[in-house]
């Protein structure tokens, strides 16, 4: 009886509208995330989160477009890699090829509107169990590394955290994806523009398709970009708002 009433506290807890930190806090994350983006030597060792919710988004393509995951790595480059089975053609090919660069600013776009509606616990939640789905299907010891610190971040701040520090790590969260994304679709064309990225996510859906890889990596950047301008409009209000 008691652990019964202990769990329905702690999800009437989870489920309940929390406030949203002040309109200071939520611009010091933006510009936190900013600093984090920008800054190489910082993006070098968090790029390693983008990556995890870009292979994720290859993975969740994969099982839904009907192919067999086979195992994710992620490397100490901030790379890479998820192999599924399955016809080497089709639309679950190119499904799979086209949800890489385009789930971080998603994820992030989802994380605003969580916190929109005053979930933020909830969204710590949900990262939580991405995570513990994820980490079932990595096949390599720096992959498991980076899920179980991921996963314990998250953790620590939604089981022990005040709902204030709470808050703004789930805007800090939303804002690095959003931030993120743009940079790593930017990156990408950066690298084909140098050739050395002639197996891009986008190359290999040009192969797939015939159609040219710029075209999707055009898809990339107004995916990154719109869903930061959305981002921006959910968690600071409209433009006018800002000046």
């Amino acid at each position: 009886m008691a652990g019964s009433a202990f769990v329905f506290d702690v999800l009437n807890d989870a489920f309940a509208r929390q406030p949203s930190p002040s309109r200071e806090v939520v611009i010091a994350t933006a510009v936190l995330a900013l600093v984090a983006v920008l800054v190489r030597p910082l993006w070098q060792v968090m790029r390693n989160f983008v990556t995890i919710a870009h292979e994720g988004g290859h993975a969740l393509a994969a099982v839904l477009s009907g192919r067999r995951l086979s195992g994710i790595r992620l490397h100490s480059d901030t790379s890479g890699l998820t192999l599924s089975r399955g016809k080497p053609t089709g639309l679950g090919m190119v499904a799979t090829g086209l949800a890489g660069y385009i789930t971080p600013s998603l994820l992030g776009l989802a994380a605003a509107a969580i916190l929109g509606v005053g979930r933020l616990t909830v969204l710590l939640w949900i990262l939580l169990v991405l995570l513990a789905l994820m980490l079932i299907m990595i096949r390599n010891v720096y992959g498991v590394i980076s899920i179980v610190v991921a996963g314990a971040i998250v953790f620590v701040v939604s089981w022990y955290a005040s709902s204030q520090i709470q808050g703004a790590f789930a805007y800090a969260f939303a804002w690095f994806m959003l931030l993120g994304g743009v940079r790593a679709v930017f990156e990408l064309q950066q690298s084909r523009f140098r050739r050395q990225a002639p197996n891009s996510d986008a190359d290999q859906i040009a192969r797939l398709t015939r159609v040219p890889a710029i075209i999707y990596v055009t898809f990339f950047v107004l995916v990154a970009l719109g869903s930061l301008a959305f981002g921006v409009r959910l968690m600071l209000g409209p433009v006018h708002d800002l000046l």
